[in-house]
C-alpha cells in the first residue's frame, strides 16, 4: 500500500511532535539505557544553568564545555526518539487506512432468515453477533460473518490491494467475509461473526499500532543485558571521582571534572543500539505490513526468525491448487485426434477446474476449437460421489470420463472391459503422483487424461534457499503415500506426511516442538485450526475460517500461501538487524574507550596522555568529538534498523562470521576514523 507525499509529509511531521512528547520520564524510563543518558542530561543542563545563574565554577573545564556536552546529548535523546518515532508512525499510518474501511452503512437485518423479503434496514454498527443479514450487488458488507446462503463475488480490494474479486459461497472455506468489503454480484445471506468493535478490521486497527506493541523475549533479554552494563559503568563512573579526589592529592594535578564523568558514562554505556532497540522492533512488524501480513504481536514475527521446520500444505502452497490436464494417452488403435473430441465431449458440462482444463487442452493442443457446445439433443450426465464419473449422452451412444475402477464397473455391466494397455497406462499414471480418468465411448474404454497437480514455479528454489538457511520444509497432504511421495520429488520438500488428518497434523507438530524444534505452519480451513494454534508461527489466510483465523497469530490480506517463505524471511531479517547493529555498536564503543580514557584521566594522571593514540588535539577536544559522534551515529543508522539488514539465506556460523567481519569490522574502525576527523573540524573552525 503506498502513501503519497501529502501523506508522507504528515508522517513526518507526527514522528517530529513524537520526538518531543517521548522526552517524558515516564517514557524514557521504558528505555533503562536511554533513561541514563537522559539523567545525565538533566544534569548537565542544571549544573550549565547553575552556572549562569551563580557563576559557580564546573570543575576546572570551561562553561561552554558543559553546554556543549549536554546539547548533544539532547540531540542524542531526540534522534533515539525520532527513530522510534519514525517506526511508530508507518504502522499508525497503515492502521489510519484501516479505520478508513469501517464504513456507516445500512445492513438489511433479516426477520426471517427463509424469506428474503422480511428485512429492516438498521445501522451496521447496531449488529450484533449472529444476526442475519442480507446483501445485495453493490451492496458493503456490514460486519465481519459467515455466508449461510447464496454465493458471489466479493471485492476486497480495500483489504488485501489485489484488484481481482474473489468469490464467496456458504459451506466448505470460502464462507468467511470481511465487514467493509463490497459485493459485486448476485447475493448473499451472511450470519454475522463479531459485535461492534470486535470486527476483524479493528483487530487489525489494534494490532498495527506499533506503540502498543509488546516485546518479544530475545528483545527482553537483550534489553536486560543492555540495562546491566550501563547500570556496572554507572557504579564505576561514580566511584571514579572520590578516587580521582583522593589520587590528586599533593601532587598538584586536578580531578577528573562531573562533566567529564557524564561524558564518560554515556559514552561508555551501549547508547547506539540501546537507542535503535525499540525502532527495530516496531520496524520489523512494519515491514510485515509491507508485504501485507498482519502479525498479533512482534513475538510472532521474531519467532518467524528461529523456525527451523515450516509445514507447507501441498494444495495452493506447493501446487496451484487444482489438477490440470497435461496429456491424453489413447488406447491401442485408437487415433489420440479422437480422444481428444470424445475427452472434450465428456467435460464440456464439467464447470471444476479439472474439467475446464481437459476442454483447453484439447483445444489447445489437438485444435478442437470447433466443438464449443454440446450437440443438439445431448444429455449431460452428471458427476455423483456414488458412480464417480461424469460424461454425456447423445442420442443413444454415451460418453464418460471418470476414476478407473469406476469406470471399469460400469463397462462391465454394458459387457465391455478396459484394456490391460489402458491398465498399465493408470498404474503408470498413479505411480507417478498424477490421477488417471479413464474415457469410455460406449462399452469401451478408448484411453486415459492425466490429470496433474502442477507444482508452483520456483518452488523448488525457494525450497532450496531455505535449506541452506537450515530450514527443514515438510509437505502435508491429504493425498496417498505414491502420489505424496511424487509430487514431494519433484518439489523438493525434505519430507511429507501423507492422507493428513487434523490428529495427524497436531501430533506431528507436538512431536517436533517436544524435540526443540520452532515449527511454522499455514493454514486456512477450520480443520486447520488445532495445528495452528499449536505452532509457534501460524499462519492463516484473510480466505480462510473464522475458526482458523482465532488460532493464528499472523493473517496474510493476499491469501498467499507461499509468503510463509517470505515471513520467515524476515524475521530472519529483523533477527539479524538487532544482532548486526549490537555487533556494531558493542565493538563501535570498545574503540571509542581509546578516545576517552586518556581525555577523561589526563587532568589527573597526565602520563596517560601517552595513550591518545589518535593524536586528539586536547582532552576537551576528544571528549566532544566523542560524544558528538555518539549522537551522530544513531542518525546515521537510523536507516539501517528501519530498513534492515540485507537478509542472505546462509547457515548460521557462516552468518556469525559475515556480521563480525562487516559490522564488527566497521565498529572497530569507522569511530577511529569519524572522531579524528570531528576533532579536526573542530580544532579547524576553533571551537576548541
Amino acid at each position: 500500500m503506498t502513501h503519497s507525499v501529502p501523506a508522507a509529509h504528515a508522517n513526518l511531521a507526527q514522528a517530529l511532535i513524537g520526538t518531543f512528547t517521548k522526552l517524558h520520564p515516564a517514557n524514557q524510563l521504558r528505555n533503562p539505557v536511554m533513561f541514563v543518558v537522559y539523567c545525565c542530561t538533566l544534569m548537565l543542563t542544571c549544573f550549565y544553568i547553575y552556572h549562569m545563574t551563580t557563576g559557580a565554577d564546573i570543575g576546572h573545564e570551561p562553561a561552554w564545555f558543559t553546554l556543549w556536552i549536554a546539547l548533544w546529548l539532547w540531540f542524542t535523546l531526540l534522534f533515539a526518539n525520532f527513530a522510534e518515532s519514525i517506526a511508530e508512525g508507518r504502522g499508525k499510518a497503515q492502521a489510519e487506512s484501516l479505520r478508513a474501511l469501517r464504513k456507516e452503512v445500512d445492513a438489511k437485518k433479516l426477520r426471517n432468515n427463509k424469506n428474503h423479503d422480511d428485512y429492516q434496514v438498521v445501522s451496521a454498527s447496531s449488529l450484533h453477533k449472529d444476526d442475519i443479514v442480507l446483501v445485495k450487488a453493490g451492496d458493503f458488507i456490514p460486519g465481519d460473518g459467515q455466508v449461510i446462503d447464496g454465493i458471489a463475488s466479493v471485492d476486497e480490494s480495500a483489504i488485501t490491494g489485489e484488484s481481482a474479486p474473489v468469490i464467496r459461497e456458504s459451506g466448505g472455506d470460502s464462507d468467511a467475509v470481511t465487514g467493509g468489503t463490497r459485493v459485486l454480484s448476485d447475493w448473499l445471506v451472511i450470519r454475522i461473526t463479531a459485535n461492534a468493535g470486535e470486527s476483524f478490521i479493528d483487530r487489525m486497527v489494534s494490532l498495527v499500532e506499533g506503540a502498543k506493541r509488546q516485546k518479544t523475549p530475545n528483545e527482553i533479554a537483550l534489553s536486560i543485558l543492555l540495562a546491566a552494563f550501563t547500570w556496572i559503568f554507572l557504579l564505576l563512573t561514580v566511584t571514579l571521582l572520590p578516587f580521582s579526589l583522593f589520587s590528586v592529592l599533593g601532587t598538584g594535578n586536578l580531578p577528573i571534572t562531573p562533566t567529564m564523568l557524564v561524558a564518560l558514562l554515556v559514552c561508555l554505556a551501549p547508547t547506539t543500539i540501546g537507542g535503535l532497540l525499540s525502532a527495530i522492533g516496531i520496524a520489523g512488524m512494519n515491514r510485515l505490513l509491507q508485504a501485507n501480513v498482519i502479525a498479533s504481536s512482534g513475538r510472532a514475527v521474531e519467532a518467524a526468525g528461529d523456525v527451523n521446520c515450516l509445514l507447507l500444505d501441498k494444495t495452493g502452497t506447493i501446487t496451484h491448487g487444482n489438477r490440470q490436464a497435461v496429456e491424453f494417452y489413447p488406447a491401442f488403435g485408437v487415433d489420440v485426434f479422437l480422444l481428444a473430441e470424445v475427452a472434450q465431449l465428456s467435460s464440456l458440462s464439467d464447470q471444476t477446474p479439472e474439467g475446464k482444463s481437459i476442454v483447453q487442452l484439447a483445444r489447445r493442443k489437438y485444435n478442437m476449437s470447433d466443438v464449443a457446445t454440446a450437440p443438439e439433443g445431448s444429455e449431460f450426465i452428471e458427476f455423483s460421489a456414488e458412480t464417480r464419473y461424469s460424461g454425456i449422452k447423445i442420442g443413444n451412444r454415451q460418453i464418460l470420463k471418470g476414476a478407473a475402477d469406476a469406470v471399469e464397473n460400469h463397462l462391465k455391466t454394458l459387457g465391455g472391459t478396459v484394456g490391460d494397455d489402458v491398465n498399465r497406462r493408470v498404474e503408470e499414471i498413479a505411480r507417478g503422483g498424477g490421477t488417471p480418468l479413464v474415457v469410455a465411448d460406449g462399452n469401451k474404454a478408448i484411453g486415459v487424461i492425466y490429470l496433474k497437480d502442477v507444482v508452483k514455479t520456483g518452488i523448488k528454489e525457494r525450497l532450496a534457499d531455505l535449506r541452506r538457511m537450515g530450514i527443514r520444509s515438510i509437505m502435508i497432504t491429504g493425498d496417498n503415500p505414491l502420489t505424496a511421495a511424487a509430487i514431494a520429488t519433484e518439489a523438493g520438500v525434505d519430507d511429507y506426511l501423507a492422507q493428513a488428518t487434523p490428529e495427524a497434523k497436531l501430533k506431528l507438530i507436538r512431536k517436533m516442538q517436544t524435540g526443540g524444534e520452532m515449527v511454522a505452519m499455514v493454514g486456512d480451513g477450520t480443520n486447520d485450526a488445532p495445528a495452528l494454534a499449536q505452532s509457534d508461527v501460524a499462519v492463516v489466510m484473510n480466505s480462510g475460517t473464522q475458526a482458523a483465523k482465532e488460532a493464528g497469530n499472523m493473517v496474510d490480506l493476499d491469501s498467499d500461501p507461499t509468503k510463509l517463505i517470505e515471513i520467515v524471511e524476515i524475521g530472519k531479517q529483523l533477527l539479524m538487524t538487532r544482532g548486526s547493529l549490537t555487533t556494531f555498536s558493542i565493538t563501535n564503543d570498545i574503540t571509542k574507550y581509546f578516545a576517552i580514557i586518556p581525555a577523561a584521566f589526563a587532568s589527573t594522571y597526565p602520563e596517560l596522555q601517552t595513550l591518545n593514540v589518535m593524536q586528539l588535539t586536547s582532552p576537551v577536544s576528544a571528549m566532544l568529538s566523542a560524544i558528538i559522534f555518539n549522537a551522530l551515529l544513531i542518525v546515521l543508522l537510523i536507516p539501517v534498523a528501519l530498513k534492515g539488514v540485507p537478509y542472505h539465506p546462509i547457515g548460521a556460523a557462516a552468518l556469525l562470521r559475515r556480521n563480525l567481519l562487516i559490522y564488527g569490522g566497521s565498529g572497530v574502525i569507522v569511530p577511529f576514523i569519524a572522531i579524528k576527523g570531528i576533532d579536526m573540524l573542530l580544532a579547524l573552525v576553533g571551537a576548541v
